[in-house]
């Protein structure tokens, strides 16, 4: 005979007829071990915070500042200012002054020498032997015929003498001139500047004469003559001297010594220094560039203005 059978609602099991309702047993459930809870960290200080409290914030350190320094006061600065040389002559007290004007051994040793050396030919020239006078003077001269056989020589050695009166104008001259000159040049410059006017005049009124008389339009005594002294070196000085003036002075120096040199070709006294002597001045007005620029190298100025 059948037995009708129930089954378990909940679990859908078949149960035994008159028998109560069987629960079965459900299998245990498994369950994961819970984790221990992380414990967190601050992230801004690296510090652990206790569970269930809210994050703590360290308190940051004071930092300790030390006090800005006080801006340093501005200094003030004075500016640079260049230091002039004052031009030569413009510091000095009168008497150095007037000192400036004469040779010294150590200020124009070229001049200097030069003028104990006319002095001392000056003084054989009026005390010595008349005829060892007449005979050193001969063969110092620079006419043709000396010019041809012994150049150097006579060139150098016409240059010794003072011709006519060694207290003349163009020994005073000669004393002032080359000792201006080489203050502001140099001794050998000053030299150089003597020597071309004194060779170039020479060259330039004596070989005319030595063509004269090969074309016949002068006699051969012309080739000797009478040929000495400091004038055209002295012309040549005071050309060269003028460059470095201002120029009203110069314009006067000039003027002054061309109206001297024009009356001495209106006399023709001597037409072959009369001639030399604006030769050689034009010779030493040549040479304003290259003194000039000496000049400005030596005593750091151009030209005196005074």
């Amino acid at each position: 005979m059948h037995r009708p059978t129930t089954s378990d609602r909940a679990t859908g099991q078949e149960l035994l007829n008159a028998v109560p309702t069987q629960r079965a047993r459900s299998a245990p459930v498994l369950t994961a071990p819970v984790p221990a809870p992380a414990v967190a960290t601050d992230r801004a200080t690296g510090q652990e915070l206790l569970n269930a409290v809210p994050t703590q914030r360290a308190r940051p350190a004071p930092v300790v500042t030390s006090p800005a320094p006080a801006p340093a006061a501005p200094t003030a600065v004075t500016p640079a200012v260049p230091v002039v040389a004052p031009a030569p002559g413009t510091s000095l007290p009168g008497w150095r002054r007037v000192l400036q004007l004469l040779p010294t051994p150590t200020g124009t040793p070229f001049t200097f020498c030069y003028v104990l050396v006319l002095i001392a030919t000056s003084l054989f020239v009026q005390h010595g032997d008349p005829d060892a006078v007449s005979t050193l003077l001969r063969g110092s001269s620079t006419d043709v015929a000396h010019l041809m056989d012994r150049p150097l020589l006579v060139l150098g050695a016409s240059a010794l003498w003072v011709a006519g009166d060694p207290l003349g104008p163009y020994a005073i001259a000669f004393f002032f001139t080359l000792t201006a000159l080489e203050r502001r040049i140099g001794g050998w410059r000053t030299a150089g500047v003597f020597l071309a006017g004194h060779v170039g005049a020479t060259l330039a009124t004596e070989i005319p004469v030595g063509v004269s008389v090969v074309a016949g339009h002068l006699p051969a005594t012309s080739l000797h003559r009478l040929d000495y002294g400091i004038s055209f070196g002295l012309m040549a000085s005071i050309g060269a001297l003028a460059g470095l003036f201002g120029p009203l002075l110069r314009a006067t120096l000039l003027g002054f010594v061309s109206l001297m040199l024009l009356q001495d070709l209106l006399a023709f006294v001597d037409p072959l220094t009369n001639w030399g002597h604006p030769l050689a001045l034009l010779a030493g007005i040549a040479c304003w560039p290259a003194v000039r620029r000496w000049a400005r190298w030596r005593n750091g100025f151009a030209l005196l203005d005074r």
